[in-house]
């Protein structure tokens, strides 16, 4: 590791290793990913590949830092102790969040990860093992939530694994042990899961009646293993809050792609599907979302890589907060 001075500014250098993406170099240094993953991609754009992967083997330089410190610890402070707090559903390592704003305060936001508990939802074998669409849908669920509450938001995190928290492979163990929000067994039948996600989050609504609330919903696809597609989402008919939240994440989709990947254009859509459950049946403000199709290889980039779900959570994050600052639209949904 070494300074190098350039200007006013101070930049470290480090080489990334064998398996380093963004998110974990930060993390090995001592930086906080959350907080300064955009400075380093502005910073190193040129030395990137796909706008968004490191090089093995090649030297990247962290954001800027007090050139006369010399230590990890001399140049990250920590936020005080009185603006974090904990929730131990992210596992061990995340379960410390620190506030970083109050952009959110007042909103409240139901977070729903697809299907869990006797479902795997939808499945694909990579290599010699087999890949589940809720532990990918889970994981990323559980990053947005915390890049949230982050901002000062109530959030509600609907189906829940107490064991397996936010996690850094890019293999994820399939199991059947999740649960519906606080507590409650999730039904084998596909009609019975719908309606008890269904319920939950109406009764929570009803509790919460008259502030700012939006509901959320992840899923993976899974379509032919040729079919390459973009994250698009889904929002009701009649909703035009529902509408206004999917434009805005899928806008911020558009600006990411646009400064990250110039080469590529981002085909993602944003449409009604007021026929699925839970778009129809909900009452917030509500998105729906799919984040690839899980049989195809590019799209299991996206979805494998640790680094790639917290960058998805994080761009999600950035289009709630232009939902939320922007206002609501009258009062339907």
């Amino acid at each position: 590791m070494a300074i190098i001075a350039t200007g006013q500014d101070a930049y470290i250098a480090v080489k990334a290793e064998k398996g380093d993406g963004v998110y974990s170099l930060l993390r090995k240094q001592g930086v906080d990913p959350y907080e300064t993953f955009d400075d380093f991609i502005a910073l190193n754009s040129e030395n990137l590949r796909d706008s968004i992967h490191l090089y093995e083997g090649r030297t990247y330089f962290l954001p800027s830092v007090d050139s006369t410190s010399t230590t990890k610890a001399d140049k990250v402070v920590a936020p005080k102790l009185e603006d974090r707090l904990s929730y131990p559903l992210f596992g061990e390592g995340y379960s410390d969040v620190a506030i970083k704003s109050t952009r959110l305060k007042g909103a409240v936001y139901y977070l729903i990860s697809g299907h869990g508990g006797p479902d795997p939802g939808a499945m694909t074998k990579y290599g010699n093992t087999y890949i589940s669409e809720d532990e990918y849908a889970y994981d990323l669920t559980l990053r947005l939530a915390k890049e949230l509450m982050a901002h000062s938001a109530l959030v509600y995190v609907i189906i829940q694994d107490k064991d397996d928290g936010i996690r850094d492979e890019r293999i994820l163990e399939m199991d059947r042990d999740e649960v519906a929000f606080p507590d409650k067994t999730i039904p084998l039948n596909q009609t019975a899961r719908l309606k008890q996600r269904v319920e939950i989050v109406n009764d929570l609504h009803k509790k919460h009646r008259g502030q700012f609330q939006r509901l959320i919903v992840t899923h993976v696809d899974s379509r032919s293993k040729g079919q390459n597609i973009d994250v698009f989402f889904y929002h009701h008919a009649k909703s035009k809050n529902g509408k206004k939240l999917a434009e805005s994440i899928h806008n911020t989709f558009k600006e990411k792609y646009r400064k990250y990947q110039p080469n590529r254009t981002y085909t993602g859509t944003f449409q009604d599907r007021t026929s699925l459950y839970l778009v129809k049946k909900t009452h917030p403000a509500m998105t729906f979302i799919e984040i690839g199709n899980i049989k195809n290889d590019k799209d299991q980039k996206r979805i494998l890589e640790p680094d790639n779900r917290q960058a998805l959570a994080k761009w999600i994050s950035e289009g709630v907060i232009l939902d939320f600052e922007s206002g609501e639209i009258g009062p339907i949904r």
